[in-house]
């Protein structure tokens, strides 16, 4: 790690907790705005089809995210 990265993470650290989660923004819109496009391993790939086979197979299983948010929130 360079010692400008070190000092950029020093400096993000003494931010409120609301301007970091702004610095996080921004980077994430940056690169998103950079198109960057990253392989998926193959193991995630793996992971990803048994998903889908699994959810193919039995499609009333799934749950919709109403019904998730709700199961969630009842827990805080």
């Amino acid at each position: 790690m360079s010692d400008d990265y070190k000092t950029a993470v020093d400096d993000i650290k003494k931010l409120s907790v609301e301007e970091r989660i702004s610095v996080i923004e921004e980077i994430w819109d940056s690169i998103l705005a950079s198109n960057v496009q990253y392989p998926v391993p193959d193991e995630q790939k793996r992971e990803l089809d048994i998903r889908l086979r699994e959810h193919a197979d039995n499609p009333d299983k799934a749950k919709s995210w109403e019904e998730v948010k709700k199961n969630i929130q009842s827990k805080l």
